[in-house]
């Protein structure tokens, strides 16, 4: 992977070191935007410090004074009161499918870009194309938002070779696989990402895995998993992330934990245990890093929450017969109860996207009730008329807080539709773990939500608030920025990121949507001579 220069320099930022300084920008030199007296936290970990930032031609020209460097614009925003940062970079989202429709109102991202996102990252949990080259052209001939970085994904390739099926590639598949992440990296893909927990990524080897991941190390790239068992489903949580550390061991490839939790009650209280394993591997050498969204609850299928892995073996049209059939349906049944009660029961699992019109909106146990039929029956109901979502509340506030204070751990989303987190993450962390409850301070929200992702992936030029970065920025009033998006209600727009540019042009103002489309792919560049 290229590696950033952008190391944060300890104990101070490097903003502060730097201010009075011209930067790019020459004394008396016309900017374009001039965004003066706010409090800057530059994407490092110091304290906020009072400063202008100056914008030209899409990139930050200056930082520090203006009036002493005799810097003028020809628009200037008064940001006195206010925090000015880099963009915030979500490191782990469901965005493609939006930022690709055909509607531009989709394609603004304004889920993300309302909330100070400027740069998402797509392709997690395995399911990403490796036609990277021809999805980013689509996506800036269209327009898009926010600036967009993909992964391929373990999912997509394994699908597309051996379909749903549970069984081992032969060595023509896996050189096929193989080839196509070497095609994905080469076209700028961050790394390979996968969703073991999800059948069939589920059904694959920790073998299988190192041998795709080889191809990503080469280019450089990254390995980030949701990893095959956030709980006690099948090799528990401990056993999961230390197959994520085999991986990375076996692959020689720096590896990221997408959404790290302790998920369930089996597993609850265990993150203390998870962050020394992490903290050991990182002394024998290996990368490790993780991402986390500031919920409670996670968003999944049901059928992902409930079956069985061995029950969806060759797809729903096969997992719906098993479910009828006089035999395996009770065990698929016994199994599901069991995976029901590793969640927190039937009153953890609130259904926010199902057919069933009547149970949106409802936990299980209350649809169950309405119904007058056992809860497992009831999902059984809701299944055979397609898959249905669900928020699985299923984690607790002191595993949350713990990897929350990693030096490690940065900021996402893991936005998807009927989750609150897709609208909402990045300033509901802010609302309740900065402002409310302290448990990170500002600058260290800002630095996991900027600088700390840059670094870890190698994105040139954006993170921080330097002269020569591209003018990725938003300017947020710390007293309005709030989430309004519930988990009744997942799909209401943040607020009080009042300013916020993508590339050096407004993607909000004054609080409201341009419509502006300034978005670009961001692409990983790989190692040299890797693709020769």
């Amino acid at each position: 992977m290229t590696t950033s220069k952008n190391i944060a320099v300890a104990g101070a930022s490097a903003l502060a070191l730097c201010l009075g300084s011209a930067g790019l920008a020459q004394a008396g030199q016309q900017a374009d935007l001039l965004i003066k007296g706010g409090t800057v936290y530059d994407g490092g970990q110091g304290a906020g410090v009072t400063a202008d930032v100056a914008i030209a031609g899409g990139k930050i020209v200056f930082v520090g004074d203006a009036a002493k460097a005799k810097i003028k614009a020809a628009a200037t925003i008064d940001a006195k009161g206010k925090v000015v940062a880099p963009g915030f970079i979500d490191p782990h989202t469901h965005y493609f499918e939006d930022l690709s429709s055909a509607d531009a109102g989709l394609r603004r991202n304004l889920a993300a870009a309302m909330q100070g996102v400027t740069t998402v990252f797509v392709g997690s949990d395995g399911r990403a194309a490796p036609e990277v080259k021809d999805a980013f052209a689509k996506l800036e001939q269209n327009g898009v938002g926010t600036n967009v970085a993909t992964y391929v994904g373990f999912g997509t390739l394994r699908q597309r070779v051996l379909g749903d099926s549970d069984r081992a590639p032969d060595a023509t598949e896996l050189e096929q696989m193989k080839g196509m992440v070497a095609k994905a990296m080469c076209e700028g893909a961050l790394g390979l990402s996968t969703g073991l927990f999800y059948p069939p990524q589920s059904y694959a080897k920790t073998e299988e895995v190192i041998a795709l991941a080889k191809e990503a190390a080469k280019r450089g790239g990254t390995y980030d998993s949701h990893i095959r068992d956030e709980s006690s489903y099948t090799i528990g949580l401990k056993g999961a992330v230390q197959e994520v550390f085999d991986i990375g061991r076996g692959a020689g490839i720096p590896v990221h934990i997408g959404h790290i939790k302790a998920l369930g009650v089996d597993v609850q209280g265990q993150a203390g245990e998870i962050i020394r394993m992490v903290e050991a591997a990182q002394a024998s050498g290996l990368k490790v890093t993780a991402d986390q969204y500031p919920w409670a609850a996670s968003g999944t299928g049901l059928s992902a929450a409930l079956l069985p892995r061995w029950a969806q073996v060759d797809g729903e049209a096969a997992m719906l017969k098993r479910l009828a059939d006089p035999t395996l349906g009770p065990k698929i049944r016994a199994e599901m109860a069991e995976n029901m009660r590793r969640r927190g029961g039937p009153e953890s699992l609130l259904l926010t996207r199902t057919a069933v019109g009547e149970a949106k909106g409802k936990t299980l146990a209350q649809i169950a009730t309405v119904w007058n039929v056992d809860p497992i029956e009831a999902a059984v109901r809701i299944l055979q008329r397609g898959d249905a979502g669900v928020a699985s509340f299923n984690q607790s506030e002191d595993d949350i807080k713990a990897f929350m204070r990693q030096p490690w751990v940065m900021t996402s989303s893991d936005g998807s539709e009927g989750h609150p987190r897709k609208y909402a993450s990045f300033a509901e962390k802010y609302a309740k773990y900065v402002k409310a409850e302290k448990t990170v301070s500002m600058s260290d929200f800002v630095h996991r939500s900027t600088g700390l992702t840059a670094d870890t992936f190698g994105l040139t030029g954006r993170g921080y608030l330097r002269p020569g970065y591209h003018a990725d920025v938003v300017v947020l009033d710390p007293a309005t920025y709030a989430p309004k998006a519930t988990y009744v209600q997942p799909e209401l727009l943040s607020v009080g990121a009042e300013q916020v540019l993508v590339n050096g042009k407004f993607v909000v103002r004054d609080g409201q949507p341009t419509g502006a489309l300034p978005g670009a792919g961001v692409l990983h560049a790989p190692t040299a001579g890797s693709c020769n």
